[in-house]
């Protein structure tokens, strides 16, 4: 379920700036470009987080939970 919802985040750190580009492209609100893009950093944070080897190699993607 986890590799889901990773690759799910993966999509969507992609599709939200395509999205926001769209947005902008028609004139839409800034506000709301602005978000989009803020939304798809934290996405790309997290998904860091999750899958970047720590000093031993392991990654919090690969641990089971307790």
């Amino acid at each position: 379920m986890q590799d889901i919802a990773l690759s799910l985040a993966v999509l969507m750190i992609f599709a939200l700036p395509a999205g926001a580009w769209a947005l902008h492209k028609r004139g839409g609100a800034r506000k709301q470009v602005l978000l989009m893009l803020l939304l798809a950093v934290i996405l790309a944070a997290n998904v860091a987080i999750w899958v970047i080897p720590t000093n031993n190699g392991a990654t919090l993607a690969g641990q089971e939970p307790r």
